[in-house]
């Protein structure tokens, strides 16, 4: 089988047009397409998101941007039904996807300008190894997704480092 990369992440908001700009804004995204209506209409992309997302599903909102290497950020809003907020936005101990990471220039200023922005720094600035200088840091956007910040591509930090002791 061939490599796999990674195409999208999908994230659920509240607020599609808001999350639109916060994140084009805030953390640099490039917007590829704006907030568009999809409605349980019998049109072709109606009955795509009506297979994906099930009978229950009847109006969403989508919106696409992508980051600098060609990462896609999908934002939903689903309309009917409403879009609710998460019980607990940090469940890491639960299965499923916690985080996605972005790769950004200077992790302390983007996790300063994402708290600024609304959103939390949820962790401190950590370097991952004491003799390197990479760089992590959680943070939330507006809506409880939780965004880690790192300042070197997941390669450079891990594909020739021994595993971290706890010694």
């Amino acid at each position: 089988m061939p490599m796999t990369l990674l195409n999208h992440v999908g994230v659920t908001v509240p607020d599609i047009d808001a999350a639109f700009a916060w994140y084009r804004d805030v953390l640099g995204l490039y917007p590829h397409r704006p907030p568009e209506e999809v409605v349980d209409d019998g049109s072709h992309f109606g009955d795509l998101v009506t297979d994906l997302f099930g009978p229950r599903l009847h109006g969403m909102r989508i919106a696409h941007l992508t980051a600098a290497d060609g990462l896609g950020v999908e934002l939903f809003e689903f309309t009917d039904p409403a879009t609710e907020a998460a019980d607990e936005t940090f469940a890491y101990w639960r299965t499923g996807i916690f985080h996605f990471c972005l790769t950004v220039e200077d992790v302390t200023a983007t996790a300063a300008a994402i708290a600024a922005a609304g959103g939390k720094q949820l962790s401190g600035v950590w370097r991952l190894f004491q003799n390197k200088d990479y760089e992590v840091v959680y943070t939330q956007d507006p809506w409880g997704t939780v965004i880690e910040l790192c300042n070197r591509p997941y390669t450079a930090v891990w594909a020739n480092h021994e595993p971290p002791t706890n010694a």
